[in-house]
């Protein structure tokens, strides 16, 4: 008996033409096999020539990493496909809206807290805040892990944008 390959999380980038409907074909590639999407985001990326790039986090173990890969090539309008986690070095990072109502020991907890993670302050109330948190998905959630004892109400996230180290271009 043959043990399987563990799952693990991987980060792709699809370069595909702007049109209607690409974002679309790609999510329906997922759903009709059954595979998860973690995180998804898209952006125009060169105007001039209509490319977008969409950022796909999923779970899975390395033949089915390579089949999604595979069907996502396939796509008409698919320029490229790079699968950043087994490519190299690259940068990922994930911007939250952290909403946390408190008062007095608590608020300033919060607001320390805010400064250790370099959170930005963008919206005060008399008794609430409503924080702007970047880097890497670990420190977004230790932060909203540490907000939750300290009057956590709402939470608006991105989900992961990445892009290779270096001088390259996806």
């Amino acid at each position: 008996m043959s043990a399987t390959a563990p799952a693990s999380s991987h980060t792709i980038s699809v370069l595909v033409d702007n049109e209607p409907g690409i974002l679309a074909r790609v999510v329906g590639l997922f759903t009709g096999r059954g595979y998860n999407i973690e995180s998804l985001t898209v952006a125009e990326t060169n105007a001039a020539e209509k490319l977008s790039r969409i950022t796909i986090v999923t779970t899975g173990t390395p033949m089915v990493i390579e089949q999604i890969k595979a069907q996502l090539d396939r796509l008409v309008p698919v320029h490229r496909v790079h699968d950043l986690t087994l490519e190299g070095a690259h940068i990922e990072r994930e911007l939250a809206l952290v909403k946390v109502r408190s008062s007095g020991e608590k608020r300033v907890e919060a607001l320390r807290l805010a400064d250790v993670f370099r959170a930005k302050v963008i919206d005060a109330k008399t008794d609430s805040f409503v924080f702007e948190v970047t880097g890497t998905t670990d420190k977004v959630d230790s932060f909203i892990g540490l907000m939750s004892a300290l009057g956590l109400v709402d939470i608006g996230r991105t989900g992961i944008v990445a892009m290779t180290r270096g001088g390259e271009s996806l």
